[in-house]
């Protein structure tokens, strides 16, 4: 049995629950209020989530219970390319997006929170461009293609939680970092391939 334990408007979260309903696997779902981990911290010994717990196995990291459940569930539809040479490709891109791309909003995030004196908006600025940059990149990326790598896959998973704030607001949403990626993601009308791939993978069913 799959317990996946969860907070709301998580882009993490996210991830995993795309790939859940990729798969056509059914979890069972702890949602827990944002500022109290006490539940999540007693399963797996720490605060981040999402969790996801497989008859007592802990698994913790988005993009690492996404690979999980491609080696777990072989059978069910892919996530990952069955080319070696493509699953490659396909890992090498979601370690650039979590070591690079989620870099700058995660420092920006760091330096907003800091007291308003001591922010360094200079560098605001320039993580901010940097990340209006990166929606060239996918721009490209998606020539000719309907997903980020031909097929929709765990690369598209890893990314679209992030880079559908280009397009996307709930003005409910309290958080800073995702107020961070809607300032920050302006596509415009130079980018229609983001907003097409945006609205595809907006149409796809979450676990």
């Amino acid at each position: 049995m799959l317990t996946l334990y969860r907070v709301e408007l998580s882009t993490n979260v996210e991830r995993v629950a795309l790939a859940l309903a990729h798969k056509g696997l059914k979890a069972e779902s702890v949602t827990m209020p944002f500022d109290d981990r006490t539940i999540v911290r007693k399963v797996s010994g720490q605060d981040l989530v999402p969790v996801l717990v497989d008859d007592g196995k802990v698994i913790v990291d988005s993009m690492e219970i996404v690979r999980y459940l491609e080696e777990r569930f072989p059978d069910s539809p892919r996530l990952y390319p069955g080319d070696i040479a493509r699953r490659a490709e396909c890992l090498v891109f979601i370690d650039w997006f979590n070591r690079v791309w989620k870099r700058p909003p995660n420092d920006m995030e760091a330096e907003l929170s800091r007291p308003a004196g001591e922010r360094d908006m200079k560098r605001v600025e320039r993580l901010g461009r940097a990340m209006q940059g990166y929606l060239d990149l996918f721009e490209e990326m998606l020539a000719g293609r309907d997903y980020l790598l031909g097929e929709f896959s765990a690369a598209d998973v890893a990314a679209f939680p992030f880079v559908k704030y280009a397009t996307y607001r709930d003005p409910d949403d309290p958080h800073l970092f995702h107020k961070i990626l809607v300032d920050h993601q302006k596509p415009g009308t130079s980018h229609p391939r983001v907003v097409d791939w945006i609205t595809r993978m907006n149409r796809r069913p979450r676990a």
